[in-house]
């Protein structure tokens, strides 16, 4: 992506964030400077900023502005040109972010493999050996150290700026169990030879001098490790998006330079370049055709079902497909000023305005977290001020902190995401992460893109008019020999489904294209002619009144109605559409059982999306046609404008920044990379049901995780007295947290039940 930096507005990229209220922090900062308005995605880990004119404050301003805050920001670097195809043979080359979970998975497998025996020789009697404490402190103090130093200076940052989060009761648990556990052992009795943690669940006043709690702080250290890693994996894929669009265009262009044709990088077209475009190929970019007709397959941009005929003078768009003949255009837009490059720019705007959803552990977090601090300092100062004595207080006020560090919290959001993400999977529905979830259960209107999505997508011969005495056989068999002969999407409609009919198709002579109009030719002794009714008009045939009032139906439906005359008659009209999936009306019937209100968003003409919601019971006043790509964002955001939680699911480029837009965006897995990477839920399947299914799944999944939270947090809460109390032992604050994070473990398994329905 290019960074522009125009006076006005500046991209800022942002370093050191853990979690939602990192963003809103810098957000809050930036947004109190006068005259500026920032966004900060914390999926994208950018800044969005712009600044009034006069208002003195330039881009040093606001990088120190963040480094204030705890935080760092730099311009991105300009994108580093792309590197030359690998040679036959070779390894391909790594990804550009391969290598940024690596320190985290290094540390996540060091942790987890240093913390598993520690745990289990506290809760273990029979693995309780002679000096096993000090084998213990051996493998859990690098844990401590090495393991959570994320954690430790996350909170340290939010320290300096009077801010507490998960970050914060993480490292003070495990900090404070460490230390604890030192003095326990050094200084205690808790380092004698024999030492055991009695299997003991009983309430009673504890020697804090005999009690170690290196379990608890290798244990949080791995599961809330592990919870991080799950997230930065889905987090990588977040900007993806743009690069898929971005590389949907050509990549080479065959440029005219005196004459001759130069295959020249797209990157060195200039306006007024002429370049030559076959069939089959992309076209280069934005621009005015001079030479040569054709249709164009422009679905993917604009959603048209059928391809756009195009003549010297019309003008055409980059990365569309030229799907007739030979074709010379005029380059009239280049690299940032193309139709493409200013969608991929609604797809980054559309991400960076829908702010990230703050997880819900850091919601709580925010409350719990001062709390339980405040807590745990009350508890330290009444059993001071109570002559209690030091050793007392400060066993107290540990248990506070070591009880109240809910290392189930760290397995609460994973392993439900873990599980209903992978069953998911099996089913053909891909979920991309926790925040995706949350909008699930507030979706209320589901906007349907039409072309690959409710339709098939394709050209498909729909339906067969004959005159009087001519046979369905006959027609589609001299119709599909000259049809055989062209490259245009509704020729092979044509030929596909008339070889399919009547077997193989005999060979044309004198085969000619009339542009725009049709083709011509002889076939099996008979002169032919398969196109539009003025192809026929040229050799003075006309239509009789029942095919003339066939294909006058099918152009009201909005369908393509082809004649067909041989031997100086018109004999047949051949309807050509772009097909409803036979499973569409049963995918809306389920939506709208889920309380979703159905919206048919198409570019395609008023006619034919009337005739599509009519078959798959999409109310008409819920119809929005002819949509331009970028006025699909706007409707997306007229509906929120009406208060509605709006889902929307597309495949083409010109949904890609509409899906962005969306509360919920759900890509279908058959269309292009921009659009899937833009969704929320990708449905691997090209069948609509399959939007019911993960909508269905998101929701379950969504209230699994808020019940993981809800007892992963309650264990804790419900000790928080007896520790206060005095009252907690190590084994009732070790089985509490072994018992949530079982629970949260076996309630998130229950996810892999969830079955589609019949």
């Amino acid at each position: 992506m290019t960074t522009t930096v125009d006076g006005h507005r500046i991209e800022l990229e942002i370093g050191g964030m853990t979690c939602a209220s990192c963003a809103a922090r810098i957000e809050k900062k930036l947004n109190r400077m006068d005259g500026v308005t920032a966004t900060v995605n914390y999926a994208t880990e950018k800044a969005k900023v712009t600044y009034e004119e006069g208002a003195g404050i330039g881009v040093a301003d606001l990088i120190a502005t963040v480094e204030k805050t705890g935080y760092t920001a730099a311009v991105p670097e300009p994108p580093a040109p792309a590197p030359p195809p690998p040679e036959p043979g070779a390894a391909p080359a790594p990804e550009p972010d391969a290598g940024s979970l690596a320190p985290l998975r290094q540390r996540l497998t060091v942790s987890v493999v240093l913390a598993v025996p520690v745990i289990l020789m506290a809760m273990v009697p029979a693995l309780q050996f002679t000096n096993w404490q000090w084998l213990s402190l051996t493998l859990a103090a690098p844990v401590v150290a090495y393991g959570a130093w994320p954690f430790h200076k996350a909170a340290w940052t939010n320290l300096r700026h009077g801010a507490a989060t998960m970050d914060t009761l993480v490292s003070l648990g495990t900090l404070a169990a460490l230390g604890w556990s030192l003095w326990a052992l050094f200084f205690g009795h808790a380092g004698m030879p024999g030492m055991t943690h009695p299997f003991e669940l009983t309430i009673e006043r504890g020697d804090g001098g005999s009690n170690i709690y290196l379990e608890a702080a290798a244990g949080v250290t791995a599961f809330i490790l592990a919870g991080r890693y799950f997230e930065a994996r889905s987090k990588r894929r977040a900007g993806a998006a743009l690069k898929a669009l971005l590389e949907l265009g050509a990549k080479d262009v065959a440029v005219l330079r005196d004459g001759r044709e130069i295959r020249v990088p797209v990157g060195e077209l200039a306006v007024g370049d002429r370049f030559v475009v076959r069939p089959g190929e992309k076209i280069a970019t934005d621009g005015t055709v001079v030479d040569g007709s054709s249709a164009v397959d422009a679905s993917m941009l604009t959603g048209e079902s059928v391809p756009v005929e195009v003549a010297p003078g019309d003008r055409v768009t980059g990365a569309t497909v030229n799907a007739g003949g030979r074709i010379v255009v005029e380059a009239t837009r280049v690299g940032a000023d193309t139709q493409l490059a200013r969608m991929a720019r609604l797809v980054e705007d559309a991400q960076n305005g829908k702010a990230a959803a703050q997880r819900l552990a850091d919601r709580i977090s925010a409350v719990f977290v001062p709390v339980v601090i405040a807590l745990a300092i009350g508890t330290l100062g009444y059993w001071l001020i109570t002559g209690e004595g030091a050793v007392a207080a400060f066993t107290a006020a540990v248990a506070v902190l070591i009880i109240a560090c809910p290392c189930a919290l760290g397995l609460a959001t994973p392993t439900a995401l873990m599980v209903g993400t992978g069953r998911g999977a099996q089913l053909g529905i891909l979920i991309k992460g926790p925040e995706v979830l949350e909008t699930t259960r507030r979706v209320d209107t589901v906007v349907l893109d039409k072309t690959g999505t409710v339709t098939t997508g394709a050209m498909t011969l729909t339906a067969v008019h004959l005159a009087d005495g001519v046979s369905e056989a006959d027609a589609l068999r001299l119709a599909g020999a000259l049809e055989h002969s062209s490259e245009h999407p509704i020729a092979r409609a044509i030929a596909g489904a008339a070889a399919e009919r009547t077997g193989e198709l005999p060979v044309p002579e004198d085969f000619a294209n009339v542009p725009g109009r049709g083709v011509q030719g002889v076939v099996e002794g008979h002169a032919v002619l398969v196109g539009r009714t003025s192809l026929l008009s040229d050799w003075a045939i006309e239509l009789p009144a029942t095919l003339a009032g066939a294909k006058t139906a099918a152009e009201d439906a909005g369908h393509t109605a082809v004649a067909v005359a041989w031997d100086g008659a018109a004999r047949a009209v051949l309807v050509v559409a772009d097909a409803v999936k036979p499973t569409s009306a049963e995918a809306i019937r389920r939506l709208r059982a889920l309380g979703l209100t159905p919206v048919l968003l198409t570019g395609d003409n008023a006619a034919v999306a009337r005739s599509v919601a009519a078959e798959v019971g999409i109310d008409a006043e819920h119809v929005i046609a002819e949509v331009l790509p970028e006025d699909k964002v706007s409707v997306v955001k007229a509906l929120q404008a009406e208060g509605k939680s709006v889902a929307m699911v597309g495949d083409g480029v010109n949904d890609a920044a509409a899906l962005a837009q969306a509360d919920l965006g759900l890509a279908m897995g058959t269309g292009t990379d921009a659009a899937i990477e833009a969704g929320d839920l990708t449905l691997v399947r090209g069948d609509l049901r399959a939007a019911a299914d993960a909508i269905r799944l998101a929701r379950r999944t969504l209230g699994t995780i808020k019940a993981n939270l809800f007892w992963a947090f309650g264990y804790n809460v419900a000790a928080l007295p007896l520790a206060a109390a005095g009252l907690l032992n190590p084994m009732i604050a070790g089985a509490a947290m072994a018992f949530s994070s079982v629970f949260v473990v076996a309630n998130s398994l229950r996810l892999r039940r969830f079955k589609p329905l019949a």
